[in-house]
């Protein structure tokens, strides 16, 4: 008796942990939103930032292979130029200036083409190409420096207006207010926020990049107008 008392008491205490078990087992499962989803809740704005960053994108490759291509340098480029201008070959300098089609090459064929004349207009007319060349390299720089400026703005922009969507459903629930409403409208607002840093920081970056590399051939630029003028004061041999 004593037995069988022991076996059912200890099945009643297997039969209470099973639904206990059960209840552990069966805990709620984490949910996850992806990238695209969290997007698209930020609204309109978020189509704007990303217009901005496929623009900025563009702006970034197109000026950083043009000034690559610019700042390609032929350590035989001056050598030639000088045994050129002293041989009296000036067409075959002037053909060689535009075989290359850089921008020192364009300043080295336009005070060639200005030989006989006071060095001081020489120089003039190559600074003069030389500030254009420069222009044509920063072309939409600026509008990158922009973008960096302007997209974090937005994302703040998109921040507010949705704060004050998610207060405004809050007064209109009354007094069924939901914790969960507002937590949606916040998470739903910063959304925007993260998505202008995400396009501001990156452009911010890129325009360093790019205004780092126009100073370093500008400086070529100036190195190789100066070595041009100080040729044209070389005695012939």
């Amino acid at each position: 008796m004593i037995l069988n008392a022991l076996v059912l008491q200890t099945a009643a205490v297997v039969a209470d942990s099973v639904p206990q078990v059960g209840q552990v087992a069966q805990q709620p499962t984490e949910i996850s939103i992806s990238a695209w989803e969290l997007a698209v809740k930020g609204g309109w704005i978020m189509i704007v930032l990303a217009a901005m960053s496929l623009i900025g994108i563009y702006i970034f490759i197109d000026r950083l292979l043009a000034i690559n291509a610019a700042s390609r340098e032929d350590g035989n480029f001056m050598n030639s130029i000088r045994d050129f201008i002293h041989e009296g070959k000036l067409d075959a300098a002037r053909a060689l200036c535009r075989s290359k089609n850089t921008p020192i090459s364009r300043m080295i064929e336009k005070g060639l083409s200005r030989l006989g004349k006071p060095l001081n207009d020489i120089n003039t007319a190559i600074e003069n190409v030389g500030s254009l060349e420069v222009s044509r390299l920063e072309k939409n720089i600026a509008s990158l420096a922009t973008i960096s400026g302007a997209a974090p703005m937005l994302g703040f922009l998109g921040t507010v207006l949705g704060m004050v969507q998610a207060f405004y459903d809050m007064a209109m629930a009354g007094n069924n207010i939901d914790i969960q409403l507002l937590s949606n409208g916040i998470y739903e607002a910063m959304i925007t926020t993260v998505g202008g840093l995400m396009v501001g920081i990156p452009a911010y970056i890129a325009y360093n990049i790019l205004v780092a590399r126009t100073k370093n051939l500008v400086f070529k630029l100036e190195a190789s107008a100066i070595e041009f003028m100080d040729l044209l004061n070389e005695p012939a041999s």
